[in-house]
C-alpha cells in the first residue's frame, strides 16, 4: 500500500505523478525527492508516486487504492507519447474518476535547467551541442523532442542537434560524430534529456562525446524548484 505524501481534507483531486520507472536505485531516488518536493509545495493535496514500467506500484494499483477519490495523473515524461496516450489514458479510463494531465515537456523551464547542466559540465563558446533524447515510436513525442533541441539551441546561441537513444534516427553516437564533423573536429557536449540517472543516462554517457551532462533530476541535489512548479502547474489546481 502507499503512504501518501500528504494528508486532504477536502476532496481536491489526488495528484498521482507517474515516472516511467528504472532499475537504478540512485534514479528512483531522485524522482522520489521530486515527488516529496511537489508534497511539500503542496500540501494541501494527497500526492503518491507511481510507474508505467520497471517499477511498483503500477498505474492500475495506484488508482484501484485511490478508489472514487478524483485524481489528476501528472506524468513525469518529458515527451507525450504512447506512454501519455497508451498506458495512461487506458488506465484512468477504467478509473471512476481519473484525467490525465500533459506531459512535462516541451517546456522553457526544462529548457533552463538544460542549460544549467551544460554550464555545470563546463560547456564553452565554441562546443558543439546534441541533445541525447529517450526517442519513441510515437510521432508526437519526436516532434517534442525536436521542439526542445530548437528551445535549447535559441537559448544557448547555436545549433542543437538531436540525438536518440531508441527507435528513432539519428542514432545518438551518430549525431554525435555529424556534430564534431560539422564543428571541424571540436568538443561535442551532450545535454542529457531525461529525467534522472538511469540506464538511458548510462547509455547517453558512452556515445563518445567530450562532455556529458547530468540528467534533469540529480539524487545528490535537491529537486530543481522550477521543475516542481512544473509538475504543479500540470496539476492544473
Amino acid at each position: 500500500m502507499h503512504e501518501r505524501a500528504r494528508g486532504a481534507v477536502d476532496r481536491a483531486p489526488v495528484l498521482v505523478a507517474c515516472s516511467h520507472g528504472t532499475s537504478s536505485v540512485v534514479g528512483q531516488r531522485a524522482v522520489r525527492d521530486l515527488v516529496d518536493a511537489v508534497a511539500l509545495r503542496r500540501p494541501d493535496l494527497d500526492v503518491l508516486g507511481c510507474c508505467v514500467d520497471v517499477q511498483q506500484p503500477d498505474v492500475p494499483t495506484t488508482l484501484a487504492e485511490i478508489g472514487d477519490e478524483p485524481v489528476h495523473v501528472v506524468p513525469l515524461l518529458l515527451s507525450a507519447g504512447f506512454h501519455v496516450y497508451v498506458d495512461l489514458a487506458e488506465a484512468a479510463a477504467e478509473a471512476p474518476d481519473a484525467v490525465v494531465r500533459p506531459a512535462l515537456g516541451p517546456d522553457p523551464r526544462l529548457v533552463r535547467q538544460l542549460v544549467t547542466r551544460l554550464d555545470e559540465a563546463g560547456l564553452r563558446p565554441e562546443d558543439a551541442v546534441v541533445l541525447a533524447v529517450a526517442g519513441s515510436s510515437d510521432a508526437r513525442a519526436v516532434d517534442d523532442c525536436e521542439v526542445m533541441g530548437r528551445m535549447l539551441g535559441h537559448a544557448i546561441g547555436r545549433e542543437v542537434l538531436v540525438g536518440y537513444i531508441s527507435a528513432v534516427k539519428p542514432a545518438l553516437p551518430d549525431a554525435v560524430e555529424t556534430a564534431r564533423s560539422r564543428s571541424g573536429g571540436r568538443r561535442v557536449a551532450v545535454a542529457t534529456y531525461l529525467l534522472a540517472p538511469g540506464y538511458f543516462a548510462d547509455l547517453a554517457g558512452r556515445a563518445g562525446a567530450d562532455v556529458v551532462t547530468e540528467p534533469l533530476l540529480s539524487a545528490a541535489d535537491p529537486a530543481p524548484h522550477e521543475m516542481v512548479e512544473l509538475v504543479v502547474e500540470r496539476f492544473g489546481m
